[in-house]
């Protein structure tokens, strides 16, 4: 294990900081090491004091963990009175529907069309539709079934936009939910 002095680790979590605030993505350790010139484990502890330093309630800032990476964005509290200003108008909103089919296939993907019509009741096209167009979902390959159809699940736009570093932190579903996403006898979720 690598031994860093105080000075040494101060300037690495500066460059890091330097590094993730210039990136429009969030970047994963390896990128991070990469960009930087830095060991993983320097990364690391680097990563760790600045999620401490955010941490404090007087920085208007957050380390995120998005996808697997890490992004410096502003905190929640923050964000809700300087999304009209900086966020584009209605960026964040989706539609009741949109929302329904969303969380369809974010806890039963991969999913086909059909699969999401049994579940909802009603076809699921203008929807899936709209979700690609925001970059929330995506095909992910073909069922082997007769016909071979299309299946989907989320992407990292969709990590992003609900602020999850995977699909294993969704909020767990209550037993009422989980009937919900019962297919045909076998359990979807």
């Amino acid at each position: 294990m690598e031994l860093l002095l105080d000075s040494d680790l101060k300037k690495a979590t500066a460059l890091v900081e330097a590094i993730l605030f210039m990136e429009a993505e969030a970047m994963d350790e390896a990128a991070l090491c990469r960009a930087s010139g830095l060991s993983r484990e320097t990364v690391e502890a680097a990563l760790a004091a600045l999620a401490e330093r955010y941490g404090d309630e007087a920085s208007g800032l957050e380390l995120s963990r998005v996808g697997g990476g890490a992004s410096i964005s502003p905190k929640r509290e923050q964000w809700e009175s300087l999304k009209d200003r900086y966020g584009k108008k209605n960026e964040g909103k989706i539609s009741r529907a949109a929302m329904e089919t969303l969380a369809i296939i974010a806890y039963s993907q991969p999913i086909t069309r059909a699969e999401i019509k049994a579940l909802r009741g009603v076809s699921p096209d203008n929807m899936i539709h709209l979700l690609e167009e925001k970059a929330l979902i995506r095909e992910t390959g073909k069922k082997d079934a007769p016909g071979r159809p299309v299946q989907y699940g989320t992407t990292k736009e969709f990590l992003k936009h609900f602020r999850l570093d995977s699909i294993a932190d969704l909020p767990k579903l209550s037993e009422s939910d989980l009937d919900r996403f019962e297919l045909e006898g076998e359990m979807r979720a």
